[in-house]
């Protein structure tokens, strides 16, 4: 055991950890409960908690809950913690958890495994000379000679021991963690040797299976000519066939094949012995997949070993063999059993069949392009028959069952998955047959399902409905001048019932083959009595309405050339959608595919005529704005920000998609005294204004240089009401506006005022971290902004006062938690330090080496607080791209500044080594080394500092980016 201290402290605490248990799962009150919880949390994190834990661990009064509780601590503190005790430590402590381990062979099962982790996140910590007796495995080995009756809690340990390779809540250094994984394949052919003595206890067979198949995780160690031969593989492999399948036995195998084509340096050449052995035995399994007495979990196994074997000798399997045909048959068999579940383990399979077939890399080593050709059409030729066969068999799987209404919504989240799903794979075989193929079979399917629908009152359009469905899933991949199936499709589509989710189906089949549509020479005769069916389908429920919006968008995308004869037409159908008295079912986000729809054929209109509809097509829109501004400000003012978006949505979606920028300039002029009223009445409004916003970004984007009449007063208006109401987006707005005018000379002079005005409000609002805490939005278009500036208008804005004001406003934000504002700063540092790379960038390289020179030091500090833990580690890339172009930027000052940075974290934290290996990777970047290269040893510095909680506070309390923010905030 530790040595145990009798202090009264430790009894004390030993005595409340109890009773906070106690409190924790029996009090009936439950601020009592969670109070208890609170103190056990806290209690976890303390280093008394190793004493405690392990007293109370081999006190023979504690219990259950005892024993679970201080078992998981003890856990936890050799994964997160161990680094809090003094080196010689380790043995007593490697002595206790050893004397716990035999203590509890026989359980409870999940005290002895926390202590079995427990063990094994010690060995990852301590190198094996320094575990002593050989390293762990052969430590384990001993013990369990020693101690036979304790084999099955040792099994257990040999078990979790590879696995904890891969587990990162161990706080162990990247380069020990390396180590580890090479000590344990060292040890691989040790450990295997245990497991085989092991299967001489009977009733051990399964668990020992089970650590045989968390070995083989590792994928390295052991060339296939070895395994092969193994006794635990014989058995793994002999125990498929009995009676009662072994799960473990399934396991193993599932990593057996894994293994044979791990990506290790020996290949799959090596391994082939092992897989002559795997191959015929999970064959031979074959026939069970059928066999009605068979347990579904059984064939769910069955199925897995086949599906892994497809997935895995992919390479060989598209080679087109004879013996690979005979797992796609096997792989058929599979994708034809009636439970989805057991049959979809395939689809991966089929994905990554096709893949390999349709890619030219696949055939790099035939040579020419001939060579290549023929190779190519002699696999598709091979598989052709199976992709037929798997069309078939999966298509009828998107049929909704007879109870669709009464699904829960869980059960009606998988269905639509599995219809996704399915069209993956019909997209896969039209990707080897063609899709004019595919449509051929899935026709002949629609058509019997048409035939029986059955008479009027009892229509079951389902099987129509699933055919159409499939239908729709390959349009990419027919033909635009397919001529034999698709007129009859589309001649069938109006004379199908209009149930809702077969008329649902139908729209989104109309809209899926618009470029069909577009091509085919039966067009002007078929698009009236298709566009009928949409308006049926905006007209029945949400769902089908939803479907024929967006197929009407589709159909006016692809086929706006011809549609622009029609136009009078399609205004009906838009002022009875936008109008809301068609009672057509749309809702107002499917109202904007219309909108867009009317755009794009107005785009194919000359000037003159385009100007004329967008006027008609704005008035419906803009009229019931109009109306409210009329009935003066009050009115306007408590008017719901909704029954105001609605409309100003459907005015930037007209701007956006409606492509003639004179026509779009003219509308903005017009429109501008109703947009200025609705900005003067409600900035103070989010919603409204975002909306606004949004529109006004369209018009920039589209109408550009022509907008000259109306973005004077546009600005003019975003200055003022920022000043009043710092909305967030009259920042983007203003990006977009800068990324557009920001080169003119002739609008330098009120961009140079927008700038310094909406940039000197917002460095005010944003004095300290719990100010960019509060407004992360601000900030983050804020910085947006900033970068916009460098880009397009850096003759306006580095020699600028705000460029400065700016620089230190950054160094206060940069460890806002909030994700888009602080890579938003972290971009905007990035430019700044990749100036050089704009053009003619030397005339301001000058001023900002002024800026960012004297704060160097400052900005490199915080930088690596940042990647050392004042940021969440999901942001590593942004952080480490930033400092990497300081580096680069500074060369021998920004390894200068790394250098007196890095010395102030103490060696408890991070080793002389560590520390050099870090800078030498600052001095390469300085060098001009490619970025990419550097990540790694970035990231394993990162890794080394958040390695736990206690390591992460040093670094932190070291560097303190915080203070180093508040004294910028103080010398704004």
């Amino acid at each position: 055991m530790l040595e145990v201290d009798f202090s009264l402290k430790s009894m004390e605490l030993q005595n409340t950890v109890k009773e906070a248990l106690n409190a924790l799962y029996h009090h009936p009150d439950d601020a009592i409960r969670a109070q208890a919880d609170q103190w056990l949390q806290e209690f976890q994190r303390t280093i008394d908690a190793w004493q405690v834990a392990d007293n109370l661990l081999h006190d023979a009064t504690s219990n259950l809950e005892t024993l679970i509780f201080c078992s998981q601590t003890l856990r936890s503190k050799v994964q997160r913690d161990f680094e809090e005790l003094p080196s010689e430590a380790f043995r007593p402590l490697r002595d206790s958890l050893n004397t716990l381990l035999k203590k509890f062979h026989r359980g409870p099962p999940k005290v002895r495994t926390q202590i079995s982790i427990a063990v094994a996140a010690l060995a990852v910590h301590v190198p094996a000379n320094d575990w002593g007796d050989g390293g762990i495995v052969k430590w384990l080995g001993d013990e369990m000679n020693s101690r036979p009756e304790c084999v099955p809690g040792f099994l257990e340990l040999l078990t979790v021991l590879p696995e904890e390779v891969f587990n990162y809540k161990i706080s162990a250094r990247p380069e020990r963690r390396k180590q580890f994984e090479k000590e344990l394949i060292a040890q691989m052919e040790v450990a295997l040797s245990i497991l085989t003595a092991c299967l001489n206890i009977a009733e051990l067979k399964e668990p020992v299976l089970e650590a045989f198949a968390s070995w083989l995780r590792l994928r390295h160690g052991l060339p296939g000519s070895f395994l092969a031969s193994h006794p635990l593989v014989l058995t793994a492999l002999s125990s498929l066939n009995s009676e009662l399948l072994s799960e473990a036995a399934v396991n193993v195998v599932s990593e057996l094949i894994h293994y044979s084509t791990s990506g290790n340096s020996v290949g799959i050449p090596v391994h082939m012995p092992l897989i002559q052995v795997i191959v015929p035995q999970v064959m031979s399994l074959k026939e069970q997949l059928r066999d009605p007495s068979k347990d579904e979990e059984d064939v769910k196994a069955i199925a897995r070993l086949f599906a892994d074997m497809g997935d895995s000798y992919i390479e060989f399997i598209a080679t087109g063999s004879d013996e690979s045909i005979l797992i796609v048959h096997a792989l058929l068999e599979v994708a034809s059993h009636s439970e989805y579940d057991i049959a979809s383990m395939t689809f991966n399979f089929w994905h990554n069949l096709q893949a390999k077939m349709i890619r030219r890399d696949s055939y790099v080593s035939f040579g020419s392009e001939s060579s290549i050709e023929a190779e190519r059409n002699r696999r598709l030729h091979i598989f052709r028959p199976a992709y037929e066969s798997l069309v078939s068999l999966v298509s009828f799987r998107v049929q909704y069952p007879q109870d669709y209404q009464d699904l829960s919504r869980d059960d009606l989240k998988d269905f639509k998955q599995t219809r996704y799903a399915v069209a993956d794979v019909l997209v896969d075989a039209a990707s080897v047959l063609g899709g004019d193929v595919v449509l051929k079979i899935l026709y002949v399917k629609l058509v019997e399902a048409v035939i029986n629908c059955g008479n009027v009152d009892q229509i079951d359009g389902r099987p129509a409905e699933a055919a159409l469905f499939c239908i729709c899933a390959i349009s990419n991949y027919v033909s635009v001048a397919e001529s034999e199936v698709m007129p009859q499709v589309m001649a069938m589509l109006p004379k199908l019932p209009q149930q809702p989710q077969l008329l649902q189906t139908v729209c989104l089949t109309i809209g899926a083959y618009s470029k069909w549509l577009d091509t085919a020479s039966s067009e002007l005769s078929l698009l009236p009595s298709l566009i009928d069916v949409l308006m049926s389908g905006m007209g029945k429920c949400e769902d089908s309405a939803a479907a024929a919006a967006l197929a009407f968008r589709h159909i006016c995308d692809d086929c706006r050339k011809k549609l622009c004869s029609c136009l009078d037409g399609l205004f009906h159908i838009y002022r009875r959608a936008v109008s809301g008295e068609g009672l057509f079912k749309l809702s107002a986000e499917d109202s904007l595919h219309l909108v867009e729809a009317l755009c794009m054929v107005i785009t194919e209109l000359p000037p003159d005529d385009a100007k004329k509809a967008l006027e008609a097509l704005c008035l419906p829109v803009v009229a019931p704005l109009q109306e409210v501004i009329n009935l003066g400000p009050e009115t306007l003012e408590k008017k719901p920000a909704r029954e105001l978006t609605v409309h100003i949505d459907r005015v930037a979606y007209i701007f956006r998609y409606l492509n003639h920028p004179e026509a779009v300039a003219d509308a903005v002029h017009r429109l501008w005294p109703i947009f200025k009223a609705i900005f003067d009445i409600r900035a103070w409004d989010m919603r409204t204004m975002e909306s606004l916003c949004r529109a006004c970004k369209y018009a920039v984007r589209t109408s550009k240089r022509f907008m000259g009449i109306t973005i004077g007063s546009m600005l003019e208006e975003i200055q003022v009401l920022y000043r009043l109401h710092h909305q967030p987006c009259f920042l983007y707005l203003s990006s977009e506006v800068i990324k557009i005018f920001g080169s003119d000379p002739s609008c330098s002079v009120y961009l140079k005022n927008l700038i310094e005005v909406l940039f000197k409000q917002t460095v005010c609002l944003l004095t300290s971290i719990k100010e960019f805490t509060a407004r992360p939005d601000i900030a983050d278009d804020c910085f947006l902004l900033a970068s916009r500036c460098i880009r397009y208008c850096p003759q306006l804005f580095i020699p600028s006062e705000v460029f400065q004001l700016l620089v230190d406003c950054s160094l206060t934000g940069i460890t806002v938690q909030h994700r888009e504002a602080s890579n938003s700063i972290l971009t905007f540092l990035s430019d700044i330090f990749d100036l050089a790379k704009l053009d003619k960038a030397e005339q301001y390289l000058t001023l900002r080496d002024c800026v960012i020179i004297p704060r160097g030091a400052c900005i490199t500090r915080i930088l690596i607080a940042s990647l050392t833990g004042a940021l969440p580690s999901s942001r590593l890339e942004t952080v480490t791209y930033a400092l990497l172009a300081l580096a680069r930027a500074y060369g021998v000052h920004a390894l200068e500044w790394a250098k007196t940075c890095v010395s102030l974290i103490p060696l408890t934290a991070v080793t002389e080594v560590e520390r050099a290996r870090f800078l030498q990777v600052i001095s390469e970047a300085a060098s001009g080394a490619d970025v990419n290269s550097l990540m790694l040893p970035i990231e394993e510095m990162s890794d080394v500092c958040r390695r736990n909680r206690n390591v992460q506070e040093i670094v932190q309390g070291s560097l303190r980016p915080l203070e180093l923010n508040m004294v910028h905030a103080v010398s704004q």
